[in-house]
This record gives structure tokens, C-alpha cells and sequence, in this order.
């Protein structure tokens, strides 16, 4: 059965897109019913509307927080039109039927994420009549329709102007979603009861005793990691700016799954440099990166890092890129799977997009500027479970840092040290960074002997490892790598200290005049 939309209760918080759906449901003699700020926006446009009010003989009444708590509402949405019992209380009491019910709640977590709000103010903004509406709604889907986002406007349109009805599947389908939204509104209370009552700076309560994570899907991708596996991109709610769920792809092939992870590494690297830099992944591990000048002096030493390995590579950037770093993508013998970046010159988007070889193909993808570095909250599945931890997202504290070694750093190996400290944070452990004039020369990742990293790192880095520094995401357990590393040429090390063994690490440095920090923290990255 599919009741004709007769009459639509409407009352929203986001009017964005609300002005046509409302008249296109005018146009097709719905009857609109309203409260509040809503009925005023749309009394304004000149629209017809009934206010709730007037219908129920009830004004609304303690500053708007009862206003559609009422069994003239609820009755009229929740009715089944195939139940005779349900039928014959709408005519005993004179309610209506509402077909179509539009709402969507205060805006609770806006409210709680300014800097400087209230409790009072937090608490006026926890809507109650909305998300009742909704659910009764959304309950009564076989007979009601509800709409919760702006985005559903025109697809429900359509339906009416088509039959004057909106289909079961369509209904079913908004239910959904309607559920979906209440429950994040629910969890996000929650999360804000849980951080500001008492007592609530423990670890404990940092972490509540249930969880709920509320995505929206962006894509559905091609395939995983391999192609027998499914997949799909979902974004927060509200993601911080200039990550790559809010990019705009401007050219190529649809992305992967694994060129999702692989530019999501590449921008993380890229947004932890200081100056102009460029960072290039290959298997989510940087194996190349530098900070210069000038953007495309940096991607220019960025790819010089391991040139083998940058074939097929993606690359991040932390500034626009302008005609200088195009052409640099451009060179002959590259071949790029994807570039990320905030924003592209025009200049330099007509030349990635029709100079290569590989033009059709590469993906281009616009973040738009970089936010401030924030917490944030990680998640790992794990079979039957999840691991969730603050995300290793903030720069160290570099006030914390100490030379332990007879030998101190010069400002240019500060500099390199800094840069490495930088990027090993990015590399799987066990990971080992070596670097110099803020470019990265070898990178040892991933291995399960931190011994073996150095000697990766340093076959990478060739001729080029003399005089260069070394960044370690852990303790060296042994002196073995100092000597390793000292033989090769290694000038300064930075690390996070820790191990039994520091002393022996320590004179092992002094013994070869190396130069050597402890951070006290430690950048596992598994």
C-alpha cells in the first residue's frame, strides 16, 4: 500500500535545499504543517503552512521544548491506513494523517564542538520531539515517509510528482537512514556526557563501555587490497579539512583501495614538513620525501630518494602546485599512479592532464588547505573486535629532547634530525630513516630485526650516506646498529632512548664521535 501524500510535517534545523522541495510539494497540493523557526522560513517564502500549534490546540510551551509531543501528531504519523481499529481512533479523536514527515535535529554536535560552549547550551540543544518524530516515523514505514537529509529531497520529489506517492522500497530505504541518524545523535550525546561528567579524565572514561562509529559511505571501490576482496571509502561525519574523504578527484581512473591508503600516507607525510614538501609512497611506506625551497625543488629530491621505487609511486604535496612542479611530474621515465595536494594552478593541471604518457590515468586529487594538527581517535579491526587508541597525529615536544653524547648536533644536522624524526614516524616498524639536507636517502621498514632496517636504509642510500643522520622510531636494543651505521658513515642518530642498553648505544657513539638525541618518545608504526 502506498498512502497518497496528502500532508508533510516539516521541521528542520538545516533549511538548505528546503525552499524547492517545499514548493514542489505545494505545487503537487500537499498540505504543509509546521513549528517554530520552520514555519516562519517558510511563511516566508509565501508558502502556505499550518501551524501545529493552531492544529493540536496546544501552543508550544517551555521555550519551545514541547512542541510536537502531542497525540494529534504522533497518532497521524504512526497510524497503519490497512488497520481499521488504527483508522476509526483518527476520526473518534479528529487527527489527520501525516504521509510525509521532513526533520532534522539541532545541531548537537556543532553546538558541543565550540570552544567556549555551555553546558546550558549544550543541553537546550538535545532535541527530543525531533528524534521522536523520527522514529515513529521511521517505524511506520510502511505507510509514512521520513525524510532526514537535505540530500533525499529530490529523489522523494520525484516520487510524488511521478504518482503522489512514494514508494515501500523508497520508504524502507529512508527508514534506514533515519535510524542511522538518531543513533549517531544518541552516541554523540552520549560521547559528551562521558567526557564532561564528573570524574571523566580518567583513562577509563576516556574510552566509553560501548561504542558506536556512524560513517557515510563516499564510494564503493572496485575492489580491495585484491581484486576477489570488496570494498567502499565511508567518511566522518564531519572530517577535518584538507584530508583526502573530502577531495575533489579532478582527473583519472577511479582510486583504489590501496591508492586510498597509499595517498593517505603520502599526505600524511607531506603535512608534518615545515617548508614546500613532497613525500612519494610505494607499498605505504615513504621512499622518498624532501623539504625545499620551492615545491618543485622538493619533489624534484623527493623522487630522486629511490627512483626505482618511485616508478609507480604516489606522491603527496603540502602546496599548490604551480607550472615549476608540474613539469617536474612531467619528466620523461616517470610514471605516477596518483598525486594529492590542496590545490592545483591551472597552468598546472592542463599540463598533468595532457603531457604524460600516463595523463588519462593519473588520479589528481584537491584537499583544499591543511587544517592544524589535531587529536584524533584510530581504529583497528581485529578479528571479533576492535582496537581504538589516540591516533599518533601531534608533533613531539621538542623541549623534551636531549643530546646524550660527548658530540652535539651542528644546525644543519638539527635540521636533518628534525626532517627524519619527521618521516620515521611514517615508516613500519622496524623503521630506520636516513637522511640528509632534508631529504630522505634510504628507508628500512618493516623488518623484524631493527639491525636488518639499517642495513636496508643504508643499501638505499648508497654513496649518499656519508655525512647524512639516521632516525630510529624505537630504542636500539644493541650497539650493533651504531657501529653499522658509523661504518657507513652516519654522523648523528635520533631516537627515543629507553632500552636497558642505552649506555652501551650511547658509548658506542662517542667511541665513532657521533652525535646522538633521545626523544623520549617512542613512533611505532605496525
Amino acid at each position: 500500500m502506498n498512502p497518497p501524500i496528502r500532508r508533510a510535517l516539516i521541521s528542520v534545523s538545516d533549511k538548505s535545499g528546503l525552499e524547492a522541495f517545499a514548493r514542489g510539494l505545494t505545487a503537487k497540493g500537499v498540505e504543509l504543517f509546521s513549528t517554530g523557526g520552520t514555519r516562519k522560513f517558510l511563511e516566508g517564502l509565501g508558502l502556505a503552512v499550518r501551524d501545529v500549534a493552531d492544529y493540536t490546540g496546544f501552543p508550544e510551551m517551555m521555550d519551545g521544548r514541547v512542541k510536537t509531543l502531542h497525540p494529534k501528531i504522533h497518532g497521524g504519523i504512526l497510524c497503519r491506513h490497512d488497520n481499521p481499529h488504527d483508522m476509526k481512533s483518527l476520526a473518534d479523536h479528529g487527527i489527520l494523517t501525516f504521509e510525509l514527515v521532513v526533520v532534522n535535529l539541532y545541531p548537537f554536535e556543532a553546538t558541543v564542538a565550540k570552544p567556549d560552549v555551555s553546558d546550558e547550551e549544550a543541553i537546550e540543544n538535545i532535541d527530543i520531539g525531533g528524534p521522536s518524530l523520527v522514529r515513529g516515523a521511521a517505524k511506520n514505514h510502511a505507510f509514512t515517509t521520513i525524510v532526514t537529509v537535505p540530500d533525499q529531497y529530490e529523489e522523494v520529489l520525484a516520487a510524488i510528482n511521478a504518482t503522489g506517492a512514494t514508494t515501500y522500497e523508497l520508504r524502507r530505504k529512508c527508514a534506514g537512514r533515519a535510524y542511522a541518524s538518531t543513533g549517531k545523535y544518541d552516541q554523540a550525546i552520549a560521547a559528551y556526557f562521558a567526557k564532561t561528567s564528573a570524574g571523566a579524565t580518567t583513562t577509563t572514561d576516556e574510552y566509553p563501555a560501548s561504542l558506536t562509529i556512524q560513517l557515510n559511505r563516499v564510494e564503493t571501490l572496485r575492489y580491495g587490497e585484491n581484486p576477489h576482496q570488496s570494498a567502499a571509502l565511508y567518511a566522518e561525519p564531519n572530517p577535518p579539512a584538507g584530508t583526502l574523504v573530502g577531495a575533489k578527484q579532478l582527473n583519472g581512473k577511479e582510486l583504489s583501495y590501496n591508492n586510498i591508503l597509499d595517498l593517505d600516507s603520502a599526505l600524511a607525510v607531506a603535512r608534518g614538513l615545515p617548508g614546500p614538501s613532497a613525500s612519494v609512497i610505494k607499498h605505504n611506506n615513504p621512499c622518498g620525501a624532501a623539504t625545499s625551497a620551492t615545491l618543485a625543488e622538493a619533489c624534484r629530491r623527493a623522487l630522486a630518494g629511490d627512483p626505482q621505487s618511485a616508478f609507480g609511486g604516489i606522491i603527496g604535496l603540502n602546496r599548490k602546485v604551480d607550472l615549476a612542479t608540474a613539469e617536474v611530474l612531467c619528466e620523461p621515465g616517470l610514471f605516477l599512479e596518483a598525486i594529492a595536494a590542496p590545490s592545483f594552478d591551472d597552468a598546472a593541471l592542463e599540463l598533468l592532464k595532457t603531457k604524460p604518457k600516463w595523463k588519462a590515468n593519473v588520479r589528481l586529487l584537491a584537499t583544499g588547505e591543511f587544517g592544524e594538527p589535531k587529536p584524533w581517535t584510530e581504529y583497528r579491526r581485529i578479528a571479533g573486535g576492535m582496537l581504538v587508541q589516540t591516533a599518533d597525529s601531534l608533533p613531539d615536544p621538542e623541549q623534551e629532547w636531549k643530546v646524550v653524547t660527548a658530540a652535539r648536533p651542528t644546525d644543519a644536522q638539527l635540521a636533518d634530525l628534525k626532517f627524519g624524526w619527521s618521516v620515521v614516524r611514517h615508516v613500519k616498524s622496524n623503521a630506520i630513516v636516513i637522511a640528509k639536507d632534508q631529504m630522505l636517502l634510504g628507508a628500512g621498514a618493516g623488518q623484524m630485526s631493527r639491525v636488518d632496517s639499517v642495513g636496508i636504509a643504508v643499501q638505499k642510500a648508497g654513496d649518499r650516506v656519508s655525512g647524512s643522520v639516521v632516525a630510529s622510531d624505537a630504542f636500539f636494543p644493541f650497539p650493533d646498529s651504531i657501529q653499522a651505521l658509523a661504518k657507513a658513515g652516519v654522523k648523528a642518530v635520533i631516537q627515543p632512548g629507553g632500552s636497558k642498553n642505552d649506555p652501551d648505544v650511547i658509548a658506542a657513539c662517542n667511541e665513532h664521535g657521533l652525535t646522538m638525541i633521545f626523544t623520549g618518545r617512542r613512533h611505532f608504526k605496525h
